[in-house]
């Protein structure tokens, strides 16, 4: 039997709240070198959770700013060889370009996650006519194809998917 109490939280927990804390307040000149430093914590799993987390915040605040192609390519160098940060950070360049009105294909709308789907049908961002139509019609689950509609057919209500 073990001397430690059974209500101790892990330490990766607080590794994890303090890297997002860390994150929110780092530097833009340091915030790649920041989120390499937190990629190489030996929980990988929570280090990207984090990192994800960070992507999120910082791509939904840049997310119409000329500032995010520069952002978006230097986490891009960091990320490159996590598959699931790569993927949603492309998946945020997506969802700019589709609410920018720059180009994109319906192909990259019908192959993104199930998290962009869901994102792309409800974000107010997203005024495109032709991704809506296209998530109506061919979004991968019932609850995307409803919002898109309901988003087509009414664009001034508040979208119900989270």
């Amino acid at each position: 039997m073990s001397d430690e109490p059974f209500d101790e939280e892990p330490a990766e927990h607080h590794r994890y709240r303090r890297y997002l804390q860390d994150l929110e307040d780092v530097p833009e000149a340091d915030e790649a070198a920041l989120v390499a430093t937190v990629l190489r914590d030996p929980v990988s799993s929570m280090a990207e959770a984090a990192v994800n987390r960070h992507l999120e915040c910082r791509a939904s605040k840049l997310l119409t700013d000329p500032a995010f192609t520069a952002w978006a390519r230097s986490m891009a160098t960091v990320i490159w060889d996590r598959p699931f940060l790569t993927r949603r950070l492309r998946e945020w360049t997506l969802l700019r370009a589709i609410a920018r009105d720059e180009p994109w294909t319906a192909e990259e709308v019908t192959t993104a996650s199930d998290w962009f789907q869901r994102t792309a049908s409800a974000a107010q961002i997203v005024t495109s006519a032709e991704a809506l139509r296209l998530l109506a019609e061919r979004g991968r689950s019932r609850r995307v194809r409803n919002a898109a509609s309901r988003r087509l057919h009414h664009p001034d209500q508040q979208p119900t998917v989270g």
